[in-house]
C-alpha cells in the first residue's frame, strides 16, 4: 500500500463491471484496490470479485472498505479480504483483524483518534474526509511529534499533479482516491483505456514526489 502509493476506492453493485475498473486499474500499474462496502449484498460482489483478482491480477492486492463493525469485518474475511478500511476507528475491529493479521486502516479526523489507534495495533490510519480535517498541512504538522505514523488520505485527493504533489510532499504514505479516477462516464462507456492510463499518470506523479 506504501509501495504503490494509490489505492482506488470503488463500489459496483455489478460483479462484472467491477471485475473490468479492477483489470484496468490493475493494467494502469495499481496494485492495491479497496472495493467498499457501500450497498445491499456487497459482500457477494466482493466473492466473485476477489476469485477473479486471484485468477486475472495475481499482484493484486485486494481489500474492502466501508466497514464500521466487527461482523462485516468477519465476512469479508472469509471472502479473501487482504485489509480492512474504516471510515472510523472501531476497536472491535481492529481486535478481529490483529486475530487474523490482516491490517486495520481506521478513518481518523484527529491526532488523538490516530494516537488511539495506533495503540490498537494500526500501523497505517486513514485522515478521513481529509479535505475537512486540514489537508495536507495536517499531515505535515502531525508528523513532526508523530514521525512514525503512516497516514492514508481519502477524501479531497485529486488525478491532478498540484493536488499529488501536495498529499505527497507533505508525509503521505498513500492516497485513496474514488470518483474522479473512476470516472462514472467512463465506466459506463466501457473506456477503460482512460482508467488505466488515468492510473498511470498518478501513480507516476506519486513516485515523484513521494517522501514515504
Amino acid at each position: 500500500m506504501t509501495e504503490g502509493g494509490l489505492v482506488p476506492v470503488f463500489y459496483h453493485q455489478d460483479a462484472a463491471t467491477a471485475c473490468r475498473v479492477v483489470k484496468a486499474c490493475y493494467e494502469g500499474g495499481v496494485r492495491t484496490f479497496e472495493f467498499t462496502n457501500r450497498g445491499y449484498f456487497a459482500h457477494e460482489v466482493f466473492a466473485l470479485l476477489s476469485k477473479y483478482v486471484a485468477a486475472e491480477c495475481p499482484e493484486m492486492i485486494l481489500g474492502v472498505g466501508s466497514i464500521v463493525d466487527a461482523p462485516t469485518a468477519a465476512i469479508y474475511l472469509q471472502m479473501g479480504a487482504a485489509f480492512v478500511v474504516g471510515p472510523s476507528f472501531a476497536p472491535q475491529v481492529a481486535a478481529l483483524c490483529n486475530r487474523r493479521l490482516v491490517p486495520y486502516i481506521p478513518g481518523c479526523g484527529s491526532v488523538s483518534e490516530i494516537g488511539f489507534a495506533q495503540e490498537a495495533g494500526c500501523d497505517i490510519c486513514k485522515i478521513f474526509p481529509a479535505g475537512c480535517v486540514g489537508g495536507p498541512a495536517f499531515v505535515s504538522n502531525l508528523l513532526a511529534p508523530m514521525p512514525w505514523s503512516l497516514i492514508m488520505a481519502t477524501g479531497a485527493v485529486e488525478p491532478v499533479e498540484a493536488n499529488v504533489a501536495a498529499w505527497f510532499k507533505a508525509g503521505t504514505a498513500c492516497v485513496g482516491m474514488g470518483s474522479k479516477l473512476l470516472p462514472d462516464g467512463a465506466i459506463a462507456s466501457e473506456r477503460w483505456d482512460e482508467i488505466e492510463n488515468l492510473c498511470s499518470l498518478v501513480s507516476g506523479w506519486i513516485k515523484q514526489y513521494k517522501r514515504v
